[in-house]
């Protein structure tokens, strides 16, 4: 569940594949922004999305569910329409390569914080471990309180966005989302699932708990695409 709004209530480590045209073709749209809606980076002028106001702390917003996983029973299922499902346990997760980011947080309750620094895996990167079909073209994002939300596949992968396990050269604490959450930094932060379970590939879009609760389905800042009265 996201920072935004949150709601009521032995593996095997894999080893990345050789390129295929797919993947290439994969790596190739993040590297470009092909097809996303939101630009990954803005002039400093529009940095700031409208109706946003800038904090220096970051606010939890719960209802107090916030789950505990120690790290000897956490796991990280990526799976559905890919041509190499994994179930990365810890150590598994912490063999991938890892990618530090410097990104913004907007929050769909108008707060937003600057310079944020990341550590995590590459949604680009886990893109060429696992392959996604052709038929890919949707994610949906799975909690371990029971938390959905849903995300085009090239949101999904922008080239800023990582699943991540630190935040300011230290591990995710629970309340925001640890041991590890999605951060895709150009839509709302409700889309970037904490306490991430589960990535599953879709061939269509299913709306997750907030998308079918009043929020928008994509979720652009700077277009204020909030709730669903917007589409």
């Amino acid at each position: 569940m996201s920072d935004d709004a949150d709601p009521p209530s032995s593996p095997d480590a894999a080893s990345p594949p050789a390129d295929t045209k797919l993947t290439v073709t994969k790596r190739s749209w993040a590297r470009q922004g092909k097809f996303l809606t939101g630009r990954v980076t803005r002039p400093e002028e529009d940095r700031l999305p409208p109706g946003q106001h800038l904090v220096r702390d970051w606010p939890v917003l719960d209802l107090g569910q916030q789950p505990r996983i120690p790290l000897d029973r956490w796991r990280l299922d990526v799976d559905g329409l890919v041509e190499a499902p994994v179930s990365w346990d810890w150590a598994a997760f912490q063999s991938q390569k890892q990618t530090r980011e410097t990104t913004d947080i907007h929050c769909v309750t108008t707060w937003s914080r600057y310079d944020n620094h990341w550590e995590g895996v590459a949604t680009r990167d886990l893109l060429d471990v696992v392959m996604p079909r052709a038929d890919a073209h949707f994610v949906m994002l799975h909690s371990y309180d029971g938390y959905t939300t849903n995300i085009s596949l090239e949101d999904f992968a922008a080239e800023d966005a990582l699943i991540v396990h630190s935040w300011e050269g230290q591990p995710l604490t629970r309340e925001h989302g640890g041991p590890v959450r999605l951060v895709v930094p150009h839509l709302y932060f409700w889309k970037s699932a904490k306490w991430l379970k589960r990535i599953e590939f879709r061939s269509f879009d299913k709306r997750g708990f907030w998308e079918e609760n009043g929020y928008h389905n994509h979720a652009d800042p700077w277009k204020e695409e909030r709730y669903s009265a917007d589409e």
